[in-house]
């Protein structure tokens, strides 16, 4: 196992976690609660394992900050979730437009733009319909290994435009049939920090939140930073390296997370400017001040390569990103 301060300079979907003392213990239903020890609540959200684990004085109080905070995340589903019906963002893919959009929508439509653009359109909420092409292809009986045809790529191309989604207060509209948006490379990033935010301004300090990107409030409560884990890519249940975390957010992004084909050649990771899946990187993890700018740019950052991807660092304040390459090195940029 590579240890993080020991990396040489230069989502997964989900990062493994080991924080010491996070096992669960009696309490209330659903949640560890001890006087001194940690409370913990564990479940899915936006379609991942998640987990929220804080340290009150107070189990009761404790209890009721969970509670709220899992209330807020479910609410947020509501509005981001690409797989429920009934969510905004799915009527905004069904429909074309939404009339009265909900403001955590309008505002993290407006937070990934300015991540399109900082990017240079290496990250784009409106791949949906590239991302659909790779799925029904290969869902197809007898489907081309090769991936869809480039005509096909070309026609879908043709709809990833992050320039043409209409954003206002009153309305928000995309602005070519058959356009769609997904928020799966931001939206588990921004929920994360709405939830650590809300325990903040409840007073607690020592809280570790992980809705498929994790945040940090503080310390564990030892005074050490919590450890986490990067799962490695190549390792069923290993980890690639250590990294402690305080204040701070950490996001990954692996083509192993979910391979469109059995050869694992066409991952979910697509390319908005290309149409096709990048392949120099096994993973890539960033660390940054908030969940939201962790997770877009890992999710971008994994179609650019290093020299561009030290380049758009170069340029933020207390944000890094650990590399490891496809032949297995890791570097730090």
């Amino acid at each position: 196992m590579r240890d993080f301060n020991a990396v040489t300079r230069r989502r997964v979907l989900r990062i493994a976690a080991s924080a010491a003392g996070l096992a669960l213990a009696p309490g209330v239903a659903g949640y560890a609660a001890a006087a001194t020890g940690p409370q913990r609540w564990e479940g899915v959200a936006l379609g991942a394992d998640a987990s929220i684990t804080l340290y009150h004085p107070d189990p009761s109080a404790g209890g009721r900050a969970l509670d709220a905070a899992v209330a807020e995340l479910r609410r947020l589903e509501k509005v981001f979730s690409l797989y429920r019906a009934d969510s905004a963002l799915s009527q905004l893919n069904r429909d074309g437009a939404l009339d009265a959009p909900p403001p955590e929508l309008l505002r993290l439509l407006a937070e990934a733009r300015r991540y399109s653009e900082i990017t240079g359109g290496a990250f784009d909420v409106t791949v949906q319909p590239l991302w659909r092409l790779y799925a029904d292809h290969f869902a197809a009986a007898g489907a081309d290994s090769a991936g869809p045809a480039a005509a096909d790529i070309g026609r879908a191309l043709a709809l990833v435009d992050y320039r043409a989604v209409t954003l206002d207060t009153a309305r928000i509209a995309l602005d070519r049939p058959g356009m769609a948006v997904t928020l799966n490379g931001i939206a588990q990033g921004f929920v994360t920090d709405r939830v650590a935010d809300m325990l903040r301004g409840v007073g607690l300090e020592n809280v570790l939140v992980d809705l498929g990107e994790m945040r940090a409030l503080g310390t564990h409560p030892d005074g050490r930073p919590w450890n986490v884990g990067i799962k490695d890519p190549f390792v069923p249940d290993g980890l690639a390296a250590r990294v402690p975390l305080a204040n701070r957010a950490i996001a990954t992004s692996g083509g192993y997370g979910l391979y469109f084909d059995a050869a694992g050649r066409h991952h979910h990771l697509l390319d908005p400017r290309r149409g096709i899946s990048q392949n120099r990187y096994a993973s890539l993890s960033v660390l940054a001040p908030t969940a939201t700018r962790a997770d877009a740019l890992s999710t971008a950052l994994f179609n650019l390569d290093e020299d561009a991807i030290g380049e758009i660092l170069s340029r933020m304040a207390e944000v890094e990103a650990i590399v490891i390459r496809s032949d297995g090195t890791a570097v730090r940029v």
